[in-house]
């Protein structure tokens, strides 16, 4: 990859220049463009022309790469630009257990950790809601709580985004009385936080509990947003509530201004199929503004086979290949 970069920058695009003192922070705020648009393409070009201009060995420099190529889920590149860098900041080790979560290696984004922790590096408010969904993501409840510790013992209990990765945690490794406790004892609370409780009672079966706790939301005055919604659609489509589900479903554009995302469309298909309501599933679906994906017909074709709606399969059949085969002939 680095030999790539050494190619690309001996061609005419990035001429040998010397490096000034404006170079830093204009090419490192290039990099964090990059990190934040996740340009994989522009960030090897301006990779290329920091070797060029002699600049790629300052640390300053070196986090911002490691930041942005691990923004690209650019893991090998990341952590062989961390290994040369001589001061090694808590920023750079979470951008690296950043990186390894965003592409669900979670078991990776914890050995970092180790490393952090061996090299006694202080963790900062950043740090822990990301180690906490690598717990979740692996389901080891015991870590998980020592995590909660942490987040105590440096002050973040009442930091938003530490007390949602909580939640999240304790939800999906099947601890729900302490992901409530986390949830009744906080002093802020932001659409993520009631969005994650919904959706652990929702996996867990506990249905009621989520739209007692909808409702609650919307009589505090707290915008529900998509998110909250997948919670509630789906608890609706496992728990059987067709009507309920309907009616949450109307209520998005009606009452709150939301417009239905693929996600939403998926749970209503899916719930609907689930009833033997398959006419209704099809027809949503032919009704839609986005475009349907594998998942949607998926769930479609699913509760066809279940009910034995031979036609309904056939039509969507030949709208899934017939899609295939016109993107192919293009």
């Amino acid at each position: 990859m680095f030999e790539t970069l050494i190619r690309i920058s001996n061609t005419h695009l990035f001429a040998p220049v010397m490096p000034t003192l404006q170079d830093i922070p204009f090419y490192a705020s290039l990099l964090h463009s990059c990190f934040l648009t996740k340009n994989l393409q522009k960030l090897k070009q301006i990779h290329a022309r920091i070797i060029t201009i002699g600049i790629s060995r300052h640390d300053f420099v070196r986090a911002k790469l490691v930041s942005s190529y691990s923004a690209c889920a650019q893991m090998h590149q990341a952590s062989y630009i961390f290994s040369l860098t001589n001061r090694q900041s808590t920023f750079l080790y979470n951008s690296l257990i950043r990186g390894y979560v965003s592409l669900n290696q979670f078991s990776q984004s914890l050995s970092v950790l180790r490393q952090m922790v061996i090299a006694r590096k202080p963790v900062d408010y950043h740090t822990l809601p990301v180690v906490l969904k690598s717990c979740a993501g692996l389901l080891v409840l015991q870590l998980g709580k020592q995590v909660h510790g942490a987040v105590v013992v440096n002050g973040f209990a009442f930091d938003l985004a530490n007390s949602n990765a909580l939640i999240t945690m304790y939800s999906k490794c099947g601890d729900l009385a302490a992901a409530r406790n986390v949830f009744d004892g906080m002093l802020e609370r932001n659409s993520i936080t009631w969005s994650a409780m919904m959706a652990g009672y929702g996996m867990h079966g506990v249905f009621g509990e989520v739209f007692q706790l909808f409702q609650r939301m919307v009589d505090v005055g707290e915008e529900p947003d998509g998110v909250t919604f997948t919670a509630v659609l789906t608890a609706c489509s496992h728990g059987g509530f067709t009507e309920k589900g309907q009616e949450y479903f109307e209520m998005m554009e009606g009452q709150f201004g939301l417009r239905p995302g693929l996600e939403h469309y998926t749970c209503m298909v899916d719930m609907l199929g689930r009833a033997g309501q398959v006419d209704e599933a099809e027809e949503l679906v032919v009704g839609m503004e986005v475009e349907p994906d594998e998942a949607l017909w998926g769930a479609l074709l699913a509760a066809c086979r279940i009910h034995g709606k031979v036609e309904v399969a056939e039509r969507v059949t030949e709208k899934v290949f017939g899609r295939k085969l016109s993107s192919a002939s293009l």
